[in-house]
């Protein structure tokens, strides 16, 4: 006992020390993690042999991350990833397996162990890729979407890996006993001579058809169970109302459905996130999503550290040049791959090199691999020691991967992805830049009342989803003069400037109002700054988009504080009026060069006028009536 809480403590002092430095330097928390296992294991030798231990329990973090992913994906949004799982999945394997064979076929391995090496390095890190996307906000994206189809295929395809392997076997296998001597294994299972670990499997000794039957046996007890069982035993728990009950079941469910999977020979991983898809649409998906969300994070960041505190540092130190080589020659060949396919695929811009850099290195799964080949006879053991230390390699590097990725994101921001623009064959009085949540409401004013608009955009799915509701509008970047003066700029009475971006929605007021000085710019802002660039630019009306209905919720917020309506209306009107001429006083001595708060004269001013409002609300006639 006294061991154990000694390890925890290790363990989780480490994370506390490791992460929120690594997250501090931008470099992310799972670098944090992997730093702390090092720091712990290697550089200061405070856990030795119990990590791999620890490691088999870490590993439960990845499959409650995929359970969780499984929520958030309805059957039907999984049906239209088909082809992505099928096309660009299926590809990214077979390619990036085939590379590799080829690499390690000129180190002069055999075409079995080179096989075996390229199907191991093929897959990707769904623990580092999944928790990065999601700690950036970036798995909703169209390159992140697109990452998770192949990280998706990948923990699919490792069922038919495992069963492929054991066909390549040259050699008698073998199996690793606890002291670290190797032994035969005389009856091809994996436990030599019946001295190796305790194994229970449903599928043991049953012929090819059997196994099959099994397996479909499982998986659709696994959607019974999901469909017909959910419903009532969350009554029950309800029925005692206890929360601590909530936790137990969800953490029942994720327990149960990988014991069953192990015992029919699939992927813990792949089980649960099947149950996740079956319950996405259930009304206890977030009950869910909020019991686990803890215990996934946890797990997690321990198995990381377990994976930095594994790295065999005494070779890693004597083979380093060759080992750090052939890391990056994994991850080069594998971002070559990626890049192609992107290509092939379509996928563009920043998409692309999400999709290329944030799948370039080995995965979590290659430990298991490798582990697997060895003791199946597959590939020599010296030969999976160096596999091992190259997956954990890459799997360092992958944080500094999405830096780059970062980098180069920031850049092709500035420059503007490049698209082909839309022919623009219309005009009208009123150009609206950006169809939004914003400019869309302004749109169907105006079309409603009969007025004709030119919308532009630059987001394709933005336009074609305006053309799909019967909305007609024109692909572009409304910030390009080209685009500008095709829309007719030079003939429109009004601009509406509705972009998400502040900096290029303060260019386009700057650049409209030099090419026409008699044009009224209607600009939507972001904040009260904003607005202040805004109006230095030369935008005529300004709306701040969280403003109107801020003051609408004040308003009701008077009346149910025991104002009439007429009263807090009136209150509105007052504030609105006074807000209006405030902001236009204190846009003239905003200077952007300075922060507000050092601007003595702003700052003064915004004293006075906050007074001014007080003084006009209490005497605007019959004091307010409080509660």
């Amino acid at each position: 006992m006294e061991s154990f809480l000694y390890q925890a403590s290790i363990y989780l002092a480490a994370a506390v020390l490791a992460v929120p430095i690594a997250a501090r330097l931008g470099l992310g928390s799972v670098l944090g993690y992997l730093a702390a296992g090092i720091l712990i294991g290697p550089v200061l030798g405070l856990v030795g042999a119990e990590t791999e231990d620890l490691q088999h329990f870490a590993e439960f973090g990845v499959v409650m991350m995929l359970f969780l992913i499984g929520l958030e994906l309805e059957p039907r949004a999984l049906w239209d990833m088909r082809h992505k799982l099928l096309g660009l999945g299926g590809a990214q394997i077979a390619l990036s397996t085939l590379a590799m064979m080829g690499v390690a076929m000129a180190y002069n391995q055999s075409w079995s162990v080179s096989l075996a090496i390229g199907l191991t390095l093929a897959l990707s890190s769904t623990a580092i890729v999944l928790q990065t996307l999601s700690e950036k906000g970036l798995i909703k994206t169209g390159g992140g979407r697109s990452v998770f189809s192949v990280l998706l295929t990948q923990d699919i395809a490792v069922i038919p890996i495992l069963a492929f392997l054991p066909l390549l076997a040259v050699t008698v296998p073998v199996q690793i006993t606890a002291d670290g001597s190797i032994e035969r294994d005389h009856n091809g299972d994996g436990h030599g001579g019946g001295h190796g670990e305790f194994s229970l499997s449903l599928v043991d000794g049953l012929p090819g058809w059997g196994v099959t039957l099994v397996t479909i046996g499982a998986v659709a007890a696994v959607v019974l169970a999901g469909i017909f069982l959910t419903r009532p035993v969350f009554r029950f728990i309800h029925a005692a109302r206890l929360r601590e009950m909530y936790t137990a079941l969800a953490l029942l469910i994720v327990v149960s459905i990988s014991f069953l999977m192990m015992l029919v020979g699939l992927s813990p991983a792949l089980g649960a996130f099947l149950a996740g898809v079956v319950l996405a649409s259930s009304e206890f998906r977030h009950e869910l999503e909020t019991d686990l969300e803890p215990f996934k994070g946890l797990l997690l960041g321990l198995f990381f550290i377990t994976v930095g505190a594994g790295i065999n540092f005494i070779m890693l130190f004597d083979r380093w040049p060759a080992l750090l080589s052939m890391a990056i020659l994994v991850i080069l060949l594998k971002g070559l791959v990626l890049y192609c396919l992107s290509v092939a695929f379509r996928i563009k811009g920043r998409d692309r090199w999400l999709f290329t850099l944030g799948l370039a290195q080995a995965g979590e799964f290659g430990f298991v691999l490798a582990a697997f080949s060895v003791g199946q006879g597959v590939i020599p053991i010296y030969v999976a020691e160096t596999l091992l230390l190259v997956i954990a390699l890459t799997m360092l590097i992958s944080p500094l991967l999405f830096i780059l990725y970062e980098v180069i994101s920031r850049r092709m921001a500035e420059s503007k992805d490049d698209v082909e623009a839309d022919e623009i064959d219309d005009e009208g009085p009123v150009i609206i830049a950006g169809i939004g949540r914003f400019g869309q409401i302004v749109n169907r004013l105006l079309q409603g009342t009969g007025f004709n608009t030119v919308v532009l955009d630059h987001d394709m799915e933005t336009i074609a989803l305006m053309r799909r509701f019967g909305f007609k509008g024109f692909l572009g970047d409304p910030s390009r003069p080209d685009i500008l003066h095709a829309a007719g700029i030079d003939t429109a009475r009004i601009l509406v400037v509705a972009l998400d971006d502040p900096k290029a929605a303060i260019n386009l007021v700057t650049y409209a109002r030099k090419v026409r000085p008699d044009i009224h710019i209607i600009a939507r802002a972001y904040d009260r700054v904003h607005v202040y660039n805004l109006y230095q630019a030369g935008a005529d009306d300004i709306v701040r988009e969280m403003f109107d209905a801020s003051l609408r919720a004040g308003r009701y917020a008077l009346e149910n504080l025991g104002l009439s309506e007429y009263e807090a209306a009136e209150a509105e009107k007052l504030f609105y009026a006074h807000d209006r001429v405030a902001v236009r006083r204190l846009a003239e001595l905003y200077d952007p060069n300075v922060p507000t708060s050092k601007n003595d004269e702003y700052v003064a001013l915004a004293r006075e006028l906050e007074k001014d409002l007080e003084v006009s609300l209490s005497a605007r006639g019959e004091e307010p009536k409080r509660a």
